[in-house]
């Protein structure tokens, strides 16, 4: 890839960010992490590598807006027609819209090029670890979750509870606890790892943190409260 095609592709991407969860610098990681991730396979092709890389996310401002709406789904398609806008030929812009569309985790739509796979772990490490945390409680902040909720029988939700209300907890318990056993490549899978500690210790002592108030608390309240 030259550097004007680099640049256009680029300018594209930075248009299309406006989301401090998913700005251009969770792209450039992104990046970056599967240039390493790809030095390890075989027969990758850079040039889609790169292109589904900076444009993967550029869906997410329609998903923001209406929640119904698949940013992978969304930037797939807008993906495929600005490469096709700008005379790449239909197999390039398929092959990375198939990419973009398959880098979010479901079930029904595993990645399956080896570039697609890349993208999915780059973009699954930058979920994990403290970055994850923090990129986690950015987003909630955004989409106003709070960190955690409430029991019925007023004890913190640990958020291992799918009956549990949206919120960081849960989150951390029902995605990020659980996306180490979800990676395709061995070097994306073992950036993970070597960052899993500091997100089970995050969530460890805020859980400890926030529960610990009301251990005492209440009982504490009742004495100074006059029946």
């Amino acid at each position: 890839m030259n550097k004007e095609t680099y640049d256009l592709i680029e300018e594209y991407m930075l248009s299309s960010m406006d989301d401090a969860a998913h700005d251009k610098e969770h792209i450039y990681r992104v990046l970056y992490t599967a240039l390493d991730i790809a030095k390890t396979e075989e027969d990758v092709d850079m040039d889609v590598l790169i292109t589904a890389c900076l444009l993967h996310d550029v869906g997410r401002k329609e998903q923001f807006e209406n929640p119904k709406l698949c940013h992978a789904q969304v930037g797939a398609e807008k993906a495929k027609g600005f490469l096709l806008r700008n005379g790449f030929d239909v197999e390039f812009a398929e092959r990375v819209s198939e990419c973009i569309r398959s880098h979010r985790f479901r079930k029904d739509a595993p990645p399956k090029s080896i570039e697609a796979k890349i993208l999915f772990d780059s973009d699954k490490v930058d979920v994990a670890g403290a970055l994850g945390i923090a990129r986690t409680l950015v987003y909630k902040g955004q989409v106003n979750e709070p960190i955690y909720t409430m029991n019925e029988d007023g004890s913190v939700c640990d958020g291992s509870d799918s009956e549990c209300d949206f919120s960081f907890l849960q989150e951390y318990k029902y995605k990020l606890e659980r996306l180490y056993s979800k990676f395709f490549t061995f070097r994306g899978k073992e950036i993970a790892i070597s960052r899993q500690k500091a997100a089970v210790d995050f969530y460890n002592a805020l859980l400890w943190e926030v529960s610990s108030p009301y251990d005492k608390g209440r009982s504490a309240l009742e004495s100074c409260i006059n029946k």
